[in-house]
């Protein structure tokens, strides 16, 4: 079956879990006169919103690339993340409202052995639920289900919150419906603040993880031909459609065969892996000689006296046109990189006078 009739398949679940708890919530809140529990409900009615814009924007995603969307629509997936976030946090500041109200206007509520019962069996609905939808969301690499999932999880929470208020009523005869429901509200605006975070950084761009990072550098790397692998820079066009780009350094020996078919054999590996595009760039090696290797030598001495270089990478010397010409990793930190290029050229220059030099400033995205 299909990524997305998978996310379907698992959201109507949701949607029908949800619905049955919602239906048997408000009937037992409005008999009970319980406010918590008919605000309960409603967060049930909110998951099964959430639901449902999952299975619209799962259909939108996976619309076929056009003219106008060369890359597909699967970060529509990310705006529907942001929407299930929305309509929580919406739940969230109703419940507020309410919890408010009822602290200032108290209600006794009218508790039975019945409406226990229905708080206990959504605390075990909402957990199994909340496992069940977080293990195919993170299965099906869908920020969606996860964050449903999670949602699902602190509805157990919650509702484990209720059968605490329920019993120190029936006890003691103290009401804290009002100041429970102001946990409850808290722990909804928590979560839906946090779950728009992700979808946010993945519309706007961020870091890869370190462990995806070294993955893919310890596939190429295992290439006798590489020597080094640099620059990896991945696109996300969807949580399942990803474009790359890499550099590996090699012999400046080698012929445009070896290189395309060098090229060719890494583009299929890390697309069986990882599923991810790539493409290959080159970086030519000819660091053997004696004058090479002392170049390389004088440029590590100089460079490092300067904190905020990371790496320096694509070393080429081209002895017989006299060039010199590499690329400096600088840290974020550092507030003028342009000005260290100049006083590094300037250093090695009073070294190697009859050489051009040029350094190509890199980032740290990797």
């Amino acid at each position: 079956m299909k990524r997305d009739k998978k996310i379907i398949n698992t959201s109507i679940k949701g949607i029908i879990t949800n619905l049955f708890l919602v239906l048997f919530k408000s009937i037992v809140g409005i008999i009970s006169k319980s406010t918590t529990m008919i605000l309960d409900a409603l967060n049930n009615l909110s998951d099964t919103l959430s639901s449902i814009a999952t299975i619209i924007g799962i259909k939108l995603a996976n619309k076929k690339p056009d003219k106008e969307h060369p890359y597909g629509h699967g970060r529509i997936e990310y705006f529907t993340t942001m929407i299930v976030a929305i309509i929580i946090l919406c739940a969230g500041i109703v419940a507020v409202k309410e919890s408010i109200d009822k602290i200032i206007n108290p209600v006794d509520p009218e508790y039975s052995y019945i409406s226990l019962i229905v708080i206990i069996v959504g605390i075990f609905t909402k957990i199994a639920l909340g496992s069940y939808v977080k293990k195919k969301g993170k299965e099906y690499d869908s920020d969606t289900l996860v964050a449903q999932g999670s949602d699902a999880l602190f509805d157990a929470i919650i509702a484990l919150s209720t059968l605490v208020g329920a019993i120190i009523f029936l006890l003691f005869n103290l009401n804290i419906e009002g100041y429970i429901g102001i946990i409850i509200s808290s722990f909804i605006i928590k979560s839906s603040i946090e779950m728009i975070k992700d979808p946010i950084n993945d519309i706007i761009g961020i870091r890869i993880s370190d462990e995806l990072k070294e993955n893919i550098i310890n596939e190429i790397s295992t290439f006798k031909e590489v020597k080094g692998v640099y620059d990896l820079i991945l696109h996300n066009y969807g949580p399942i459609y990803i474009l790359g780009s890499v550099h590996i350094e090699i012999d400046d020996e080698l012929t445009a065969r070896d290189i395309h078919k060098l090229s060719k054999e890494i583009e299929k590996v890390i697309y069986e892996k990882y599923d991810i595009i790539m493409t290959i760039g080159i970086y030519a090696s000819n660091n053997t000689s004696k004058i090479s290797k002392s170049i390389r030598k004088d440029i590590k001495n100089v460079i490092k006296s300067y904190n905020n270089i990371l790496q320096i990478h694509g070393l080429f010397i081209n002895e017989e046109e006299k060039i010199i010409s590499f690329d400096i990793i600088y840290d974020f930190e550092e507030k003028d990189p342009e000005k260290i290029n100049k006083e590094i050229i300037n250093k090695l220059k009073k070294i190697y006078k009859d050489y051009s030099i040029t350094i190509i400033i890199d980032k740290d995205i990797s």
